[in-house]
């Protein structure tokens, strides 16, 4: 992360968080997450001059890097707190991984593309961040080695909540899912209470298939 690289999108980086706002992000933990992490060093070369558009990209393997807005709402959502333990759904490119370094305690990411793990991985530690814990695997089936967690982010869409991530949330934690087709999905939070899990209906979105186990299939 050299510094005159960074300074190169200074500028572009103030005007994605202006954006951000503007779109009624407001939680300033969130806001900060952003300006401290680099969003060009987790996408590729070729379009790295569009790293700080309020955009969805390409980062290889069919996969994309969601729109900032996405990842700034999930987070938004959330509203984690210093000691909390989040599972996250497809690590992608590893942005939503350093940004949820900066707003949580324990980070665990599950990718079931290898390259792009391994992409990931390489991007984190261009940042300097180590407390990643990642696996590669059926994102579907969770961690249950380290569960409970506070909270699940998942990156892709699903047919149906996978049973697993639910029971592996912490009494109070929250799930934040995009539930439907192929094409199109609503997202959804669950919550677990003392009396059972409550689901909420939050805003369409679109998302690349989450695939495996109890997802769809490839």
């Amino acid at each position: 992360m050299a510094g005159p690289v960074v300074r190169q999108f200074g500028g572009a980086r103030r005007r994605l968080i202006e954006e951000l706002q503007q779109k009624g992000i407001s939680d300033i933990a969130v806001l900060k997450a952003f300006d401290d992490v680099p969003r060009h060093l987790f996408v590729p070369t070729g379009v790295r001059h569009r790293a700080y558009e309020d955009a969805p990209l390409p980062i290889g393997h069919g996969q994309t890097i969601s729109q900032p807005w996405v990842h700034a709402k999930y987070l938004e959502l959330l509203a984690l707190k210093p000691t909390d333990r989040v599972l996250e759904i497809g690590t992608g490119s590893g942005f939503q991984s350093a940004l949820l370094t900066r707003l949580a305690g324990q980070v665990f990411s599950i990718e079931r593309i290898p390259d792009l793990a391994r992409e990931a991985h390489a991007a984190l530690g261009a940042c300097g961040i180590t407390t990643v814990v990642q696996r590669v695997g059926d994102g579907t089936l969770g961690w249950p080695e380290f569960a409970p967690y506070d909270a699940i982010l998942v990156g892709a869409a699903s047919p149906d909540v996978p049973q697993p991530l639910v029971d592996q949330l912490a009494p109070g934690g929250q799930l934040l899912i995009p539930v439907g087709g192929r094409e199109e999905q609503v997202l959804l939070r669950l919550r677990r209470t003392p009396t059972g899990v409550e689901r909420t209906r939050l805003d369409a979105m679109r998302f690349v298939p989450l695939i495996g186990q109890h997802g769809f299939e490839a």
